[in-house]
């Protein structure tokens, strides 16, 4: 069992905590605070108990130093704004300078130290970095779910250098929902796969099969399941390498996968082009871009009688609104089977941006802050980030 915030005596500590703050600016501006709200638990946990929250964080994928686009000055202003605490910000994120915002900030106050992918070496988990900052801590608190699959300097190196490190509240759970949902799922159990391609989600619906009642399958990768079987799919997205992944799949899944009967298509790729409305086949000429009203119908019906529900990836084309009303669907059926007792987890930034655009978040029973640890969480795979703290 990993050590979790609550095992730590925080006082009078420089608490160094990984973030996730990689959050979407548009001329200097936070537009989405999501992920900063999902922190603000443990950062001010750590304040009550009479410890400094120094923040780490990466921002984008910034070549140099110089990219300052990728600079978290933005969300240090947003992030004082938020909770009303003062907020210092260190230009440089290790080094002597960013010691003396740490050791000149008050407690009571929060450091939030600049972006970590302008150190060379974070992304390779260099060791001689990894030390440089846990010298910013005395000890250390991962609460990046969404970077917790990487093993970076920043979340796993920096726990070889570091007396002390423990989980922080919103990592810790992440770890919860998504292990009640798969070490003991009360039954119906149901997840909704959907997205571009089925080579994104092979080890995830591979690792669902044999514990899911049912697995309902949308967005493009519908169309290299159903080309497998020889259903015409007209100018549908298709992985024709995969084709043969995807008649094993089938053949393994003794029914438990769920492909749409319907389709709503266009003739182009846009939100503006002649819509038709199709059954299990797609008419030449034309491309399916959302799951139509017979499959709603069977989703939400499956759904609303669930007990588990994890849902990654949308059903259509989400962003046209014309291809949007299946992601949506799925949203509120999600919704609804939450109010009748269900356990519902929703990741993956489509899916949660399908929720939260339509009010739901509140709705479910966990909208999970990262993707692909999700995803890699779900297949089984050990996150290094989480593999890396210290047991109780």
């Amino acid at each position: 069992m990993k050590k979790t915030l609550k095992n730590l005596n925080l006082k009078d500590k420089n608490v160094l905590v990984r973030v996730d703050f990689n959050v979407p600016l548009k001329d200097g501006v936070v537009t989405d605070v999501t992920r900063i709200q999902e922190a603000l638990p443990t950062i001010e946990y750590i304040i009550q108990q009479g410890g400094k929250p120094v923040l780490m964080s990466h921002l984008g994928r910034p070549k140099s130093l110089a990219d300052t686009q990728f600079s978290l000055a933005p969300v240090a202003a947003k992030l004082q704004e938020m909770t009303g605490i003062t907020v210092h910000f260190s230009a440089e994120t290790i080094g002597e300078n960013a010691q003396s915002v740490i050791s000149n900030a008050p407690f009571g106050s929060i450091v939030l130290l600049e972006n970590t992918r302008f150190l060379e070496g974070e992304t390779a988990n260099d060791a001689n970095l990894s030390q440089e900052l846990a010298k910013l801590g005395q000890v250390f608190v991962n609460d990046a779910f969404g970077s917790a699959h990487r093993a970076h300097a920043s979340t796993e190196g920096v726990t070889k250098f570091i007396e002390e490190t423990a989980l922080g509240l919103l990592l810790e759970k992440e770890i919860t929902y998504l292990g009640k949902a798969l070490d003991n799922p009360a039954s119906p159990f149901i997840a909704v796969i959907g997205g571009a391609k089925v080579s994104d989600k092979i080890g995830v619906i591979e690792a669902l099969l044999p514990k899911v009642d049912a697995l309902l399958i949308g967005g493009g990768m519908t169309f290299t399941f159903l080309k497998a079987q020889g259903i015409a799919i007209g100018n549908s997205l298709v992985e024709d390498d995969k084709l043969d992944l995807a008649t094993d799949l089938l053949a393994r899944a003794n029914g438990k996968i769920k492909l749409p009967i319907d389709h709503i298509c266009a003739d182009a790729f846009a939100n503006e082009a002649n819509l038709q409305s199709s059954d299990i086949s797609v008419p030449d000429g034309f491309m399916g871009l959302d799951i139509g009203e017979k499959s709603i119908a069977i989703y939400q019906d499956l759904l609303l009688n669930a007990k588990t529900i994890i849902w990654n990836g949308p059903m259509g084309v989400f962003e046209m609104p014309n291809f949007a009303k299946g992601t949506v669907s799925v949203a509120q059926a999600l919704s609804d089977a939450t109010k009748t007792g269900a356990l519902s987890i929703v990741g993956g930034g489509d899916s949660v941006a399908a929720i939260v655009q339509n009010g739901f978040n509140d709705d479910v029973s966990h909208v999970s802050t990262g993707g692909g640890a999700m995803l890699e969480f779900l297949e089984g795979i050990t996150l290094p980030g989480v593999a890396a703290i210290d047991e109780i």
